[in-house]
């Protein structure tokens, strides 16, 4: 059976939250009381997917404007173990973590603290004469001289050229490793290309050794999955004057209550973990246990690309601030121009994003009918969306690894909208 924990909403709340995606129709305004909201295809695929033995649980949240979510939530945190999983189930939600340090940058652009077009090199003078991989994959002595500085709009957008030990290959990915720019945790277990390797004790070491590399592309001239957001930390720290960790908690996930949330797992807390599983051959294998969890440790530094754990009603907290432009509740997290402008395309100019969407402070941006649109998936099957144009928000949260084993990063937003456009059609009716 599917748990399903939620609030009534009036219809009045439903016209206000307004529509995702294409195919909807708005309902009447004479409409008066609603039933409290259905997802069938949300459900569906939760049953699918645990029933069906892919995934050991899973959460998913829908939120309407400032009213509170409705969760669903379908097996259990670990199959060893006979905890149900929950909204207060806590989740490794890797790059889920890069829109919350995309909009702590956006703190900083909105004080005068930092400046979008501002160069990297101001900041960390070590990054002031880079040098370019002629080709991406190639040789790491055949460069040329950057035509143009990183900017910090570059390192949100994914544009600065910077590499990703998960994305690139040759000899550029192996000086990565070797360097150990690998800024994210997975498990403590022997795994080959998950486990070991160089550690660096410090956000600082970090940006020191990366600035140290040739960058794969020139600034601002393609966008490619990086370690910007990881360097942003850095970035953070500096211009603020103290540990990027710290502001985070304190500009953000304190304000937004998220109080289960952070770069480990509070001892208090450990029972909520939930098992991270590797997908192979269509069997899960565990992958970091809830019980031996390398997030149960302080990592060496905070990872601003991939480090949070957090539960599903903490991050829905985040995403609420966002759709009300700020604001959670009577509180002022972010001014309301720092969250247009950080949820707002800010790609270099005639750069496309992913699948030619546009791309923010950390996450992706809809363009056309998707206008209004902000948000992000993480490495182990996460992922999480807010409709700041319609008053939408909603997320997704299991966990298993590599993330395209399953189709769930598509398939979600998929369901979402199949679910609001029967529910839009009901109130019209």
């Amino acid at each position: 059976m599917i748990a399903i924990e939620t609030t009534a909403l009036s219809r009045r709340r439903l016209l206000g939250a307004g529509l995702l995606g294409a195919g909807m129709m708005a309902a009447p305004r004479w409409a008066l009381a609603a039933p409290a909201p259905s997802f069938p295809a949300i459900e569906k695929m939760l049953t699918d997917y645990v029933d069906g033995g892919k995934l050991a649980g899973a959460v998913a949240s829908v939120g309407f404007g400032q009213a509170p979510p409705t969760f669903l939530a379908r097996g259990r945190q670990s199959l060893d173990a006979p905890t149900p999983i929950g909204a207060d189930s806590l989740f490794r939600i890797y790059s889920m973590t890069k829109p919350i340090t995309g909009m702590a940058a956006m703190i900083l652009v909105d004080e005068g603290k930092l400046r979008l077009d501002q160069p990297l090199s101001d900041i960390l003078p070590k990054f002031k004469a880079m040098q370019v991989l002629k080709d991406a994959g190639g040789p790491l002595d055949q460069v040329e001289a950057a035509k143009t500085p990183i900017t910090i709009r570059n390192l949100l957008t994914h544009t600065a050229g910077l590499g990703y030990h998960i994305i690139q290959k040759g000899p550029i990915q192996q000086a990565y490793m070797a360097a150990g720019l690998v800024p994210a945790a997975a498990t403590r277990l022997p795994i080959p290309g998950l486990s070991g390797g160089k550690v660096l004790p410090s956000l600082a070491a970090f940006a020191d050794a990366l600035a140290a590399m040739p960058l794969v592309y020139q600034p601002g001239t393609k966008w490619s999955y990086s370690v910007g957001l990881d360097l942003m930390g850095r970035v953070i720290e500096v211009v603020s004057g103290m540990p990027f960790d710290r502001f985070v908690m304190e500009r953000i996930v304190g304000p937004c209550g998220m109080g289960e949330t952070g770069f480990a797992v509070a001892p208090a807390l450990k029972d909520r973990l939930t098992s991270n599983y590797g997908v192979l051959d269509g069997a899960l294998l565990p992958l970091d246990p809830a019980r031996n969890s390398i997030f149960l440790d302080p990592p060496p530094y905070p990872f601003g690309g991939a480090g949070l754990v957090s539960s599903p009603r903490d991050y829905d907290r985040f995403l609420q601030m966002l759709v009300g432009f700020g604001k959670l509740g009577t509180r002022r997290v972010m001014s309301e121009s720092a969250v247009r402008m950080g949820t707002s395309n800010l790609l270099p100019a005639g750069v496309p994003g992913p699948d030619g969407s546009g791309f923010g402070a950390g996450g992706r941006v809809g363009l056309g009918e998707s206008a209004g649109v902000y948000g992000w998936g993480g490495a182990a099957g996460t992922i999480a969306f807010a409709d700041l144009k319609r008053g939408i928000r909603a997320g997704f949260y299991t966990q298993y690894m590599p993330s395209d084993a399953y189709p769930i990063h598509a398939a979600f937003p998929v369901a979402v909208r199949s679910d609001l456009a029967a529910m839009a059609g009901k109130l019209a009716a």
